[in-house]
């Protein structure tokens, strides 16, 4: 009878180490296996070492801004150089995440809590107004867009920056964090948890444009069409949508990917965020 036991118990420890190792070896393979571009696409890796990657906004001297996400104060935004130099330009953020250009130098966002939207410009950084945990942020030259990433209570703002009037659009949204305008007028946000894409409507029933997804973040709309990325750690998208709604697949096997920009050569930039880094997509 003992040798029964003692064999059940380690055909038992046996089958249990199996599970954990075939476990641990799929988490491994989400985690390490290559990003696959769509037929017609290749994509690289232009940037490593940029902790929590998030929002890139390109400059004309050909540098790139990066947010880098990080919590509690250890977030910043870095300025790598053509030449790949690094330069920090603002620090001790909590989670800066959305970033625009507007007024001759950009905004930026933190979605860490309580903060800011600032304006940095000529080297000083300027509040413009409060918001908790802001996330996308879209600029028109007369007003400037922002929404709130909160469960149940946030908000999609406007701020005018003739007056610093700040108005308050939508309330009561929830996980909403990309934020972008297309080229037929409308302004379009996401809904992460439930997976849909919104387009606001004067009549305030802001309609459905884009369903089904996973996690949608961040938007960008050009001549291609509208751009989106899906903020899932592991087996993430790169979405492309036709102006019929035909959805295309671009970028597979991502982790955490954030915002995408034209990155003035026909292609675009990445920023995959679960993989501190980012990625230049071009097509062939």
């Amino acid at each position: 009878m003992p040798i029964l036991r003692l064999r059940s118990t380690r055909i038992a420890l046996q089958t249990t180490a199996a599970v954990l190792t075939a476990t641990l070896g799929f988490f491994a393979w989400q985690s390490f296996f290559p990003v696959q571009a769509a037929k017609g696409w290749s994509v690289e890796v232009v940037h490593r070492d940029v902790a929590k990657a998030a929002s890139l906004l390109p400059q004309a001297d050909g540098s790139l801004l990066v947010s880098r996400e990080l919590d509690d104060g250890r977030g910043s935004i870095l300025r790598i150089t053509a030449q790949g130099a690094r330069e920090v330009l603002v620090d001790k953020l909590s989670k800066p995440d959305g970033m625009v250009a507007a007024q001759g130098g950009w905004v930026f966002s933190q979605e860490g809590g309580q903060a800011p939207v600032s304006l940095a410009r000529d080297g000083k950084v300027t509040a413009l107004f409060m918001g908790e945990s802001v996330q996308g942020l879209w600029d028109d030259g007369a007003y400037l867009y922002a929404i709130e990433d909160r469960k149940g209570n946030g908000r999609l703002m406007r701020y005018q920056w003739a007056s610093g009037q700040l108005e308050v659009l939508r309330s009561g949204l929830s996980e909403t964090e990309g934020l972008t305008r297309c080229a037929d007028g409308r302004l379009l946000y996401t809904e992460k948890a439930s997976g849909k894409i919104r387009a606001l409507s004067d009549d305030g029933q802001d309609p459905v444009v884009v369903q089904g997804l996973r996690n949608p973040t961040f938007l960008m709309c050009d001549a291609r069409g509208l751009w989106i990325s899906e903020d899932n750690t592991h087996r993430s998208r790169l979405l492309r949508v036709d102006a019929d709604g035909t959805q295309h697949t671009v970028l597979t096997f991502l982790k955490a990917p954030q915002s995408i920009v034209p990155d003035g050569k026909g292609g675009y930039l990445l920023a995959e965020g679960g993989r501190n880094r980012v990625l230049r997509l071009s097509p062939l």
